[in-house]
């Protein structure tokens, strides 16, 4: 008769174990520390970038500047454009709290492969408008397509 003392488990498995889980820790640690995230890994070229500034005017309307050439992109009259509104002021508010300017520029980015992203350079804050849908989006794509600069 044996028993399981007499079974020895092969050590090279043993390190091939150990090297995998060191590898994905590894792997880890350097996707958090440089930031990378999978979306980073697959995102296309960039079409178009338009660095906007978002005022909110005494009437109620918000005014979008493009601040490359220092000039209003498009007016928001009162009570329009809820999507737009609620991701400016939202992301204007995370800025705040992190005690940033809301001088500095959000980036609007239209990549090659379609997706329409913003980003806040001051908390690093990253939104695919597309995950809220093609209309949501829409409201924003037109901002791009107002700018003369294309």
């Amino acid at each position: 008769m044996s028993t399981t003392d007499d079974i020895a488990f092969p050590p090279g498995v043993l390190w091939g174990a150990a090297a995998v889980i060191a590898l994905t820790i590894t792997l880890a640690a350097v996707a958090r520390h440089t930031g990378m995230t999978v979306t980073d890994i697959n995102q296309t070229v960039p079409v178009k970038v338009l660095e906007v500034r978002f005022d909110d005017r005494p009437d109620g309307a918000i005014a979008v500047y493009d601040t490359g050439r220092r000039d209003v992109v498009d007016v928001l009259p009162p009570g329009t454009s809820g999507f737009v509104r609620n991701v400016m002021r939202s992301m204007a508010r995370e800025r705040l709290m992190h005690g940033g300017s809301p001088d500095t520029p959000f980036k609007m980015t239209r990549w090659a492969d379609g997706r329409l992203t913003i980003d806040d350079p001051i908390t690093r804050r990253h939104v695919d408008l597309g995950a809220f849908g093609s209309m949501n989006t829409a409201s924003f794509a037109r901002l791009m397509e107002k700018d003369r600069t294309q």
